[in-house]
C-alpha cells in the first residue's frame, strides 16, 4: 500500500483527536479548530460531529466536502511536503488540513489562517 492509500484509509474520528490535542497543547479552541475545518470542508460542526461518528475515511470526508475556492492559497511545507506540489489531489486535501492545523497550533491569527487577508 502507498502512502497516498495509506492516509486516505485514515479515518476523520481518528485523526480529529489528535489535530485537537495539538491546537489545544497551544492554547487554541476546540471551536477554532472546528471553524478552520469548516471555512476547507464546508462541513459545520453538526456535519463534522456526524463524520466522526460514522467513522468515515479521509476519502470519503473529502468526497463530501465542498472545498474552499481559497483553499489553493494554502503553501508551504507540512511532513516535508511542499502542499501546493502535490499532484495527488486527496492527499493535497488532507495536506492542506494538516497546514491548517498546524497554522493554529503556531498562533497565527484567524484571519491569515482563513486566507482573507490581501
Amino acid at each position: 500500500m502507498d502512502h497516498h492509500e495509506r492516509i486516505a484509509k485514515l479515518t476523520f474520528a481518528g485523526v480529529y483527536p489528535m489535530y485537537l490535542q495539538k491546537v489545544e497543547k497551544k492554547g487554541r479552541t476546540k471551536e477554532e479548530l472546528d471553524q478552520v475545518i469548516e471555512w476547507l470542508t464546508g462541513f459545520n460542526i453538526h456535519q463534522q460531529t456526524e463524520l466522526i461518528k460514522e467513522k468515515v475515511t479521509f476519502a470519503t470526508f473529502f468526497q463530501k466536502a465542498t472545498i474552499n475556492p481559497n483553499a489553493h492559497l494554502i503553501t508551504g511545507v507540512i511532513c516535508g511536503y511542499r502542499v501546493e506540489e502535490i499532484d495527488n489531489p486527496l492527499t493535497q486535501q488532507i495536506r492542506y488540513l494538516d497546514k491548517l492545523v498546524d497554522e493554529l497550533a503556531k498562533g497565527k491569527k484567524m484571519e491569515k489562517i482563513l486566507r482573507t487577508e490581501h
